[in-house]
């Protein structure tokens, strides 16, 4: 086993998810390379010293720029808002580290290309945090596809809504300002990335963007909403099958329903991520009084999961999504190898972000540029 220090930028919400995920994927997978949580930097250096204590890391940097300069900071991951993505992949890249970033890629297009770029000069590894597709319920799914369990593909409907803006009387915050913090910058990248795993890249597509609550109350009165509430999009995929996309941060009574529902020639799929230990299969075989949606609990024979636990339908959780993408960063790094998803596939992803906004302001179906 070799030791391999760790830096993170970020203590927040997905601060804390990956320093637990590090501190704990050597002992969950067994994995060549031992994490040693070296380094954290945040807002301030007060925070960090905070968050280094509460997380066990050796020291708190004063700032990021003193994380990535750091000799014993061997690999970076950066959990800070979006808009500071771009500087420090680029920074930490520049220093000769592999890096890891949560999505999306940058605050832009332009940051995501300039990220791709700047990955692709240096030659190390890199991956982009996509976790809710790497529930080993997911990676079924996308096993099933590729053995052509439902025969050939014919449909396909995704969703990613929750309800944490849908009460118009909630007051106006970061959230409710900046394209990049609004729905299509926030949730949608998401359920773009799992659409594209599992069904390809899109031809074209028509969408609709809107804002459902156009202002909400600020400190001195209403104050209008600069960002997006929801979105839908009708798509065409590479492959020929039509499909749907609806993304909304005001689907009242939705707390986490990333889901999506396959058809196919000889069956069809459903998953919701609210009930994202089973996966619901329906296979045309059989009399047809007893043909039926099956619901299958994931265990052991699924990816991913025997790691965590050795019953069936005791199931994994969020952060176990975040230990295995964790696990997957530290095979890119020993092995050399690109481990999926990387930062052109997070470019993928921005690139049909910003044909969505183009289309829906145009009124017109658009073809999706490929990275």
């Amino acid at each position: 086993m070799t030791e391999i220090g760790i830096g993170l930028v970020g203590g927040g919400y997905m601060g804390k998810a990956h320093a637990v995920a590090y501190a704990a994927v050597g002992a969950v997978f067994n994995t060549t390379l031992r994490p040693r949580l070296e380094v954290i930097a945040a807002t301030s250096k007060a925070s960090a010293e905070a968050y280094a204590k509460a997380y066990g890391f050796a020291r708190a940097a004063n700032d990021w720029q003193d994380l990535v300069a750091d000799p014993k900071v061997q690999a970076v991951v950066i959990a800070s808002p979006q808009s500071t993505h771009r500087a420090i992949a680029e920074a930490v890249f520049a220093a000769g580290k592999p890096v890891f970033c949560e999505k999306p890629l940058g605050a832009s297009l332009e940051d995501a290309r300039a990220m791709v770029a700047a990955a692709k000069a240096s030659g190390l590894p890199n991956m982009i945090g996509f976790n809710y597709v790497r529930t080993p319920a997911t990676q079924f799914v996308r096993q099933l596809l590729a053995d052509r369990a439902i025969g050939d593909v014919t449909w396909f409907r995704g969703e990613h809504t929750e309800d944490f803006l849908a009460d118009p009387s909630l007051p106006a915050n970061w959230r409710t300002r900046d394209r990049a913090n609004g729905c299509m910058g926030d949730l949608a990248p998401h359920p773009i990335n799992c659409m594209l795993a599992l069904m390809g890249p899109v031809a074209e597509l028509s969408a609709r963007i809107e804002t459902v609550h156009a202002t909400r109350l600020g400190p001195s009165g209403p104050v209008p909403v600069t960002n997006d509430d929801h979105a839908q999009l009708m798509l065409r995929f590479q492959s020929g099958v039509m499909g749907h996309l609806y993304i909304s941060r005001t689907a009242t009574g939705r707390k986490m329903g990333y889901a999506y529902e396959i058809h196919g020639t000889k069956g069809s799929i459903r998953f919701d991520q609210e009930d994202q230990n089973a996966v619901h299969l329906y296979q045309a075989e059989g009399p047809e009084a007893t043909r039926g949606f099956t619901r299958i609990l994931t265990g052991p024979a699924h990816p991913d999961f025997f790691a965590f636990c050795q019953g069936p339908g005791h199931g994994t959780g969020y952060q176990d999504q975040i230990i295995i993408e964790a696990r997957d960063f530290l095979k890119a790094i020993e092995t050399g190898q690109p481990v999926w998803p990387t930062f052109r596939d997070g470019l993928a992803v921005s690139q049909l972000v910003d044909t969505t906004f183009q289309s829906s302001e145009s009124g017109q179906w658009l073809a999706v540029p490929q990275t």
